[in-house]
């Protein structure tokens, strides 16, 4: 493990000083010297490459997520952060230190993976066995692909790395999205052959890591922005007739410590406490979501910033369904937050389950920063170690759910894509059924859609692509919002990055 901290060090180190210093792009990764003191004939120190190109993963920054997520009519922005608050209004602004930092975040991460995969060659040219190394190798291509994924859906056209060299960004041209997308189809298909089709929560060697599933997850969600709908219901189809993954009944505890390595997620960011009261700790910073106020159940339970807020809209559309679980699920509730609903005699009289006090008894107290907050990333207070108080420790990240490969297989067959393996009805007919919704039968795409809003609710900016994919960015224009489709798709370059490189010096991607 100390090679690989000191490899994920020197890679990062090396980036941000190349980001900010253009001289030393010319310069050769300091891990050469280190790479000098390795003996690439210990074979057994390969999965240490593996072991630190998951951690660079679970290790992804709290400002990447909303940047990658807030646009959508699904959340809106909460907090003090007012680049982001504009951001979700369409708004950019090129100096916005989250725009820059999340472009830095990602491109560390696909240097970082470069890197790796260039140690675990050398392992395998001193001797070490080929099939295990290239399945290393393969995994970290999944990684890469997925991050490399939200770059293109950000800045559209981006740069794709092709060594661990900072410099080599120099001498690549921008790819276009769909170029973008086509690589990362292209590379999912040279790694699928060479991971194990289990589920994650079957691997012995790294639990919950990458299988072949995730890599045609991966290769599915591409090809869907691609609009190459044939090759979306191929690998989600593939996926589903394995029998391996299966949707989890209880919604609810699925996002919370029961759901986790659960059988419905096919990717995700793992974090421990080790079951401990103190020491050593992983953790995503779910204080960012966390409630500025709340009372919790737990007394000493610790909160948040409250920076991230289930949209009205959602929670309406949801209502009008007749959603219980999946709302109450997605949206925790504030008094405020219930008299706003109120306030439109729409919704005047509203279920008597809606309530600020959470069926774990957790009270959530009004706060000027939001109405609601969202109950995806919200861990019990009963569920927290004892002797853990920290909002959310514990606690996983679902990336990639199985009700999202049901529902992309939905939504390639209506979009034209033929299947054996399962029929529209059927896959969106499973995602109802879970939480207790009745069958419908003939879906059409708007079916599809709004099955997904319902589902994926502030989940990773999926509600987003949705709509720019099929044209339907109405749907955006909620609250005095005004979307344009050729000036608000993508994030304009950060202003920092354009005095850097000079392919997207002057470029405009339409942001």
């Amino acid at each position: 493990m100390r090679t690989s901290k000191y490899l994920k060090y020197i890679l990062s180190l090396t980036l941000l000083s190349a980001m900010s210093c253009t001289d030393l792009l010319e310069e050769p990764l300091e891990n050469q010297i280190i790479a000098e003191n390795t003996d690439y004939t210990e074979s057994q120190n390969m999965i240490l490459m593996l072991f630190g190109s998951y951690a660079e993963l679970h290790s992804l920054q709290w400002e990447t997520f909303p940047i990658i997520s807030v646009r959508g009519d699904d959340v809106n922005s909460a907090g003090d952060q007012f680049p982001l608050l504009e951001t979700d209004v369409f708004r950019y602004d090129r100096n916005f230190w989250m725009y820059n930092s999340t472009w830095l975040n990602l491109y560390t991460d696909l240097l970082y993976w470069h890197g790796a995969m260039e140690e675990i060659q050398k392992y395998e040219d001193a001797g070490a066995s080929a099939a295990l190394a290239q399945q290393y190798i393969a995994e970290i291509k999944v990684m890469r692909a997925f991050e490399l994924l939200q770059l293109a859906r950000l800045w559209g056209s981006v740069l794709i790395p092709r060594s661990s060299q900072p410099s080599d960004l120099f001498n690549v041209e921008l790819s276009t999205f769909d170029e973008v997308l086509q690589h990362i189809s292209t590379q999912m298909d040279e790694a699928i052959p060479l991971l194990p089709r289990i589920h994650p929560n079957q691997r012995s060697d790294v639990r919950g890591g990458v299988t072949a599933f995730t890599a045609l997850a991966v290769k599915a969600m591409a090809n869907l922005d691609l609009k190459n709908f044939p090759a979306v219901a191929e690998a989600t189809g593939q996926i589903i007739s394995s029998g391996i993954f299966a949707l989890e009944p209880d919604y609810y505890q699925l996002f919370k410590i029961p759901g986790k390595l659960n059988r419905e997620n096919v990717f995700e960011f793992q974090y421990s406490d080790f079951g401990t009261p103190t020491g050593t700790s992983t953790r995503y910073l779910w204080d960012f979501f966390g409630p500025a106020s709340w009372t919790p159940s737990r007394s000493g339970a610790g909160g948040g910033w409250g920076f991230w807020e289930p949209s009205q809209k959602y929670i309406k559309f949801m209502l009008d369904r007749g959603e219980q679980e999946r709302l109450q699920t997605t949206v925790l509730f504030t008094p405020a937050g219930i008299a706003a609903l109120r306030a439109d005699p729409n919704y005047a009289t509203l279920p008597a389950w809606v309530s600020h006090i959470t069926p774990d008894g957790d009270v959530f107290n009004s706060h000027p920063r939001y109405l609601f907050l969202s109950g995806k990333f919200y861990l019990p207070s009963t569920q927290l170690t004892p002797g853990r108080f920290t909002y959310g420790e514990n606690k996983n990240l679902p990336v990639i759910r199985y009700s999202e490969i049901l529902l992309m297989h939905a939504e390639a067959l209506v979009s034209g894509a033929s299947s054996s393996i399962l029929s529209a009805d059927a896959a969106v007919n499973a995602v109802r059924a879970r939480v207790g919704l009745g069958a419908v039968s003939g879906v059409s795409l708007d079916v599809v859609l709004d099955e997904k809003y319902a589902e994926f609710g502030t989940e990773w900016g999926i509600r987003f692509h949705d709509l720019i994919r099929h044209g339907k960015t109405t749907e955006l224009n909620y609250e005095g919002r005004n979307f344009q489709l050729n000036q608000h798709r993508y994030l304009p370059y950060p202003l920092e990055q354009q005095d850097i490189l000079p392919q997207i010096k002057g470029a405009t991607n339409n942001g």
